[in-house]
């Protein structure tokens, strides 16, 4: 092998979303003098493929994977394989898993890793086939959460614990947010200074995954009682005005604040008290660790990922999912109490910055890449 250590990341879309963000992470922080690495994808949008590009990160956009074996695509795949000659191919998502396993196999690339990033509940059982069969041709199958590696990984494919590592997601630390930031945004969306707010960050996309109709109906039974609260929602997508639409029919449209996607989310983490993601499914839930490096106290739902972030009854509490009363529960309590929600928000800061780090999170991957270099090595 070189002496820089030659990484092909394949994925499938690079938008705004955790494996990307997790790309840039890397690009960031693995040591450049050590290792290279570039980026292939189906589609690309946003601003962040250009935080990755200055990394001195290339970026190869192919075009749709309309299958897992759409051979035209895997033709483009290969020819930059050729040219760039990899030591390692890592594939995430399971587009990028499907190129990055079949292509680094047909081209005999020395490692082959592919990561589960996903919750997938609801994935077919070819799927879970030929992720077993994608996972034989690998040298190692990464899980992002310990759900993902006990419950889908080892209990579903029932992958050999040699074959599989937990790696947890992370997150950046936040910027620091002046109080003039503060004050002139709270302006500007109508937060008052004795106003609490409950806040939630996520793509609006699918209902039955994130879930915000279950927080905005929690939300519209806490509202009726109390003046000084409102609802802070980031983000966007295909079912923002369906949202928008069930806050007027419920008579809080005055209380819910829609912002839309922001580049910079720690301003408006800064703006809430509590935080809360009551999704159906998660496979990490990389929001919940952002909330918890900006101190707030969370509310998650008891389900993949999310289940191993929170610490119930210390960083905030867990609830069943699609359960309307009990999330308005813990809003209640949280709300009631600002000794409970200081000493959650700290207590989930301290995790966080243990556990759910993006150095943290880089620097395990950087280990796994040089001890299977050095097991090759070896062979």
């Amino acid at each position: 092998m070189n002496n820089k250590i030659k990484i092909l990341h394949v994925q499938h879309s690079i938008s705004f979303g955790g494996v990307e963000r997790r790309r840039l992470s890397l690009g960031r922080f693995l040591p450049k003098e050590r290792f290279e690495q570039k980026i292939i994808c189906t589609s690309k949008r946003g601003n962040l493929i250009e935080e990755i590009r200055a990394e001195g990160v290339e970026v190869f956009e192919i075009g749709e994977l309309k299958s897992p074996f759409h051979w035209s695509q895997h033709r483009k795949v290969q020819k930059i394989i050729d040219k760039y000659k990899p030591d390692i191919i890592h594939g995430a998502v399971f587009e990028g898993v499907s190129m990055a396993a079949i292509n680094g196999w047909i081209k005999k690339v020395p490692i082959i890793i592919i990561e589960e990033t996903s919750d997938p509940q609801n994935r077919s059982k070819k799927a879970n086939l030929l992720m077993k069969i994608f996972a034989k041709i690998s040298d190692k199958v990464v899980g992002v959460s310990q759900s993902v590696v006990e419950d889908y990984l080892k209990r579903e494919l029932k992958l050999p614990s040699s074959k599989v590592i937990g790696v947890n997601n992370g997150v950046a630390f936040p910027r620091d947010v002046s109080r003039v930031e503060l004050s002139e945004v709270k302006a500007r969306l109508g937060i008052k200074k004795n106003d609490l707010v409950i806040g939630s960050v996520g793509r609006m996309l699918h209902d039955e995954h994130k879930r915000f109709s279950d927080l905005i109906n929690a939300f519209a039974l806490i509202a009726i009682d109390k003046i000084n609260i409102k609802l802070l929602l980031v983000g966007d997508g295909p079912l923002k005005d369906s949202y928008e639409e069930l806050s007027r029919e419920l008579n809080i449209s005055d209380k819910v604040i829609f912002v839309g996607y922001q580049s910079d989310v720690t301003l408006y983490y800064k703006l809430m008290d509590i935080f809360a993601l009551v999704s159906a499914r998660e496979a990490f839930g990389l929001v919940l660790a952002e909330a918890m490096l900006n101190k707030l106290p969370v509310i998650a739902t008891r389900v993949g990922g999310m289940k191993f972030i929170v610490k119930d009854g210390e960083t905030g509490f867990l609830v069943k999912a699609l359960n309307v009363p009990e999330i308005k529960e813990k809003i209640e309590v949280l709300s009631n109490s600002l000794e409970l929600r200081n000493k959650m928000g700290i207590a989930g800061y301290e995790r966080a910055k243990q556990e759910f780090t993006e150095k943290g999170y880089v620097k395990k991957i950087e280990n796994l890449y040089l001890n299977l270099v050095e097991n090759k090595k070896k062979q």
